[in-house]
């Protein structure tokens, strides 16, 4: 009895415990000259990179926020966020979290690592903590270099939001780390599926691609005009939802939707992954993974959580079609060219102006009335009204739109020029065109319309 209680003691102290285990995993990462290679990347280039675009004459205004990097330091880094969202955060989880056993396979140290920790649960928790810890940091240098880059080259100035309000510099800086904050949601669940790709296909290469993949799928489903039920069960709509952020006031019912949805993805991934691992044969050094185990145990669960989301969604929302109809769109048009009036006549010295005394109102139609006034696409035309104080003479501004599936729009000014054409209006950080030329927006695809 004696010399079996001591046995079990000295087993009991050579276990590896979780918070060791974790920093054992995270040196092994760290170690590796990719992940050292992408740490040093996501902290440098995103500065380099806003701070050059921002001394350019040609800005991407295509991409929202970017027209504004002449204006604010701020709006580099929101374009840096968009550009994470579609290719930078989905690469950097494949290549940690889609690696992190797969590496082991590669390697055939499984047998050693077992020995040493005694525990593949301990095993599974420390490599996940680790990757994770990994991931935060490489976010982190992409949102705090780009921001520096853009402070640094353009300088702490208000932020137009997409409702065309302007935000003072400390409302910018919240709402930006906000932003950053709201994305690590869907990483998460990019990261989960990682682990799961990594723990079911072992050394194949798939596992390693899986995470990319499926956000490249998810980010051509977002390019759909599928209904908002559907576009709202997908982690990816997350990555998109940040920009409610910059309205007044804030289209939070998207985002926090998009937020709850991904940590569900996350959990439900990292489970899957956690009860494929612990059934795993380790004795086996020639485990390649199965792809029908893959389809069966990975992809149905996940099938099916969206299955069921669409269906929560849809009952509790009450939401159908696209979400983008004619009464959300002119008020959204009729929201952004009043606050951008009201900056446009700062901008040229005119007398002052309120939201309430313009009055402004949009007639928007897709060209036809033939055509329903409802879903995306590049044919809208809004036709602008407002009142000036005391002049009886209505104003008219007409604009082109086109409006994304996902509710974004760019408005187009096609006259009269002398209100939103193109020209120069000096600003504190130099000449700029005319806000009302063109300017971006967000239509709230939950909102419900007006009546």
């Amino acid at each position: 009895m004696t010399a079996t209680l001591t046995h079990d003691n000295v087993a009991a102290a050579r276990r590896v415990s979780v918070p060791r285990a974790y920093r054992f995993e995270l040196v092994k990462l760290v170690s590796q000259w990719r992940i050292r290679l992408l740490v040093l990347a996501c902290w440098i280039a995103p500065a380099l990179f806003v701070a050059a675009v921002s001394q350019q004459s040609t800005l991407p205004s295509d991409t929202l926020f970017g027209r504004w990097m002449h204006a604010t330091g701020w709006a580099g880094t929101l374009v840096m966020l968009g550009f994470a969202g579609t290719w930078a955060l989905p690469l950097l989880t494949s290549v940690v979290a889609g690696d992190v056993f797969a590496s082991e396979d590669r390697l055939g140290t499984w047998r050693h690592l077992l020995v040493a920790v005694r525990s593949p649960r301990r095993i599974f928790v420390a490599k996940a903590l680790a990757s994770l810890t990994v991931i935060l940091l490489l976010v982190a240098g992409l949102a705090a270099s780009s921001t520096a880059g853009g402070i640094a080259a353009v300088g702490n100035q208000p932020l137009a939001g997409l409702d065309g309000h302007l935000l003072s510099p400390a409302d910018a800086a919240g709402k930006v780390l906000l932003a950053w904050i709201c994305v690590l949601a869907p990483t998460l669940a990019l990261a989960a599926i990682g682990l799961l790709g990594s723990v079911t296909l072992g050394r194949s290469p798939m596992g390693l691609l899986l995470p990319a993949l499926v956000a490249l799928a998810m980010q051509l489903a977002q390019m759909m005009p599928l209904p908002v039920a559907v576009r709202l069960a997908l982690p990816s709509y997350a990555f998109i939802a940040w920009n409610g952020l910059f309205t007044s006031p804030a289209q939070l019912g998207p985002l926090l939707i998009g937020i709850v949805v991904s940590l569900l993805w996350a959990v439900t991934a990292t489970v899957l992954a956690y009860a494929l691992f612990l059934r795993r044969d380790f004795t086996n050094p020639a485990h390649d993974g199965s792809g029908r185990r893959a389809a069966a145990a990975a992809g149905l669960p996940l099938a099916a959580l969206v299955a069921v989301t669409v269906a929560v969604l849809a009952s509790a929302s009450g939401a159908s079609g696209s979400g983008i109809e004619q009464d959300k769109v002119q008020r959204s048009v009729a929201t952004a060219f009043a606050h951008l009036y009201r900056l446009q006549t700062e901008q040229l010295n005119r007398p002052a102006v309120t939201e309430a005394q313009l009055k402004a109102t949009a007639t928007c139609d897709k060209g036809s009335v033939k055509v329903a006034a409802e879903g995306p696409g590049n044919d809208w035309r809004c036709v602008v009204s407002w009142h000036l104080p005391g002049i009886e003479v209505v104003g008219t501004a007409v604009y082109q739109l086109d409006l994304t599936p996902d509710g974004r729009f760019m408005a187009d000014g096609d006259g009269p020029k002398e209100v939103n054409g193109y020209f120069l209006v000096r600003t504190p950080t130099g000449d700029a065109p005319n806000p009302l030329w063109q300017f971006d927006g967000n239509v709230d695809l939950l909102a419900t319309p007006k009546g």
